[in-house]
């Protein structure tokens, strides 16, 4: 039986995949605090609450097309799930396709998630290397 915060997470991680920004907000409390650390290529952010949760989604919604989005390991543990991931994406504005893995934390309290903590890295795809 998977435990309830796992579950919550699975919710917003179907919310991302349909780009449903409302069911993706509904995954959160009012005051969520999301810390994303960038990465070579995507810089650094804080967001907070609800609204803080629809900019960052809206805005990768808005830059990127995602090519594939696959988290792949999950540990769960109390009111915290650690999720394992890579992701590929290509930047709408400049055709840029970037390869990304990362490891999400989340804090779930009372179905929602209270916290989120992203560190990633990420490399171009397609460099021409002469």
């Amino acid at each position: 039986m998977k435990n309830p915060e796992r579950a919550v997470i699975d919710r917003m991680f179907s919310a991302f995949a349909e780009q449903d920004v409302e069911q993706f907000v509904a995954t959160v409390s009012e005051d969520t605090l999301w810390i994303y650390h960038g990465t070579q290529m995507i810089p650094s952010g804080i967001f907070e609450g609800k609204e803080g949760v629809r900019k960052f989604f809206e805005n990768i919604l808005g830059t990127t097309e995602v090519i594939s989005f696959e988290p792949q390991q999950f540990i769960a543990e109390g009111n915290m799930v650690v999720v394992l991931g890579q992701e590929h994406q290509k930047v709408k504005r400049s055709g840029r396709e970037l390869k990304q893995k990362w490891v999400q934390i989340y804090t779930v309290e009372n179905d929602l998630i209270v916290k989120m903590e992203e560190f990633a890295s990420s490399e171009e795809v397609g460099e021409d290397v002469s």
